[in-house]
């Protein structure tokens, strides 16, 4: 008789845990992202809140915060500021909606749609020096994406 060992290894051991090298690679990858936003003058999760504006502008929608707030997984405690710094340095403007004020929108300026040019240079950036092929990290990404749909699952079960 053959006795099946734990593919994780000693669960009790920092480096065997999943959720830590999960917390690790994202500290590394928001460092690496750092020195390549400062040119742009954006912190990495400002850097996010851009690309949702630029990819909805491209569509011609107006972006709600709510919908942000969804699509970036912050609540408004953390995003609002947030845009706030965005629409102090001119890159967004804040509407509240005339028919109903607790729905607010969010749009780029010029000078926020101008800044898309100049960050259009990071991804390729930042992939090219992390030094794995391309097809390994689509693999990665969307691996990720399953797992973390199966943990909004079970989180969204058991709520």
């Amino acid at each position: 008789m053959t006795v099946q060992s734990d593919p994780f290894g000693d669960m009790q051991s920092l480096d065997n845990q999943i959720c830590f090298a999960l917390y690790v690679a994202n500290r590394a990858v928001t460092a690496r992202y750092r020195p390549l936003l400062v040119d742009l003058g954006l912190t990495y999760p400002q850097y996010l809140v851009m690309l949702v504006l630029w990819e909805q502008a491209r569509s011609g929608r107006l972006t709600r915060v709510s919908d942000l707030g969804a699509r970036l997984r912050l609540d408004s405690g953390t995003l609002t500021p947030m845009l706030k710094r965005l629409a102090d340095r001119g890159l967004v403007i804040r509407q509240r909606n005339l028919d109903d004020e607790r729905v607010v929108t969010v749009a780029l300026t010029k000078a926020g749609h101008d800044l898309r040019e100049q960050a259009g240079q990071i991804p390729g950036r930042l992939l090219r020096g992390i030094g794995v092929e391309p097809g390994r990290l689509v693999a990665l990404r969307d691996e990720l994406r399953r797992v973390l749909g199966a943990l909004e699952q079970q989180v969204g079960a058991s709520d």
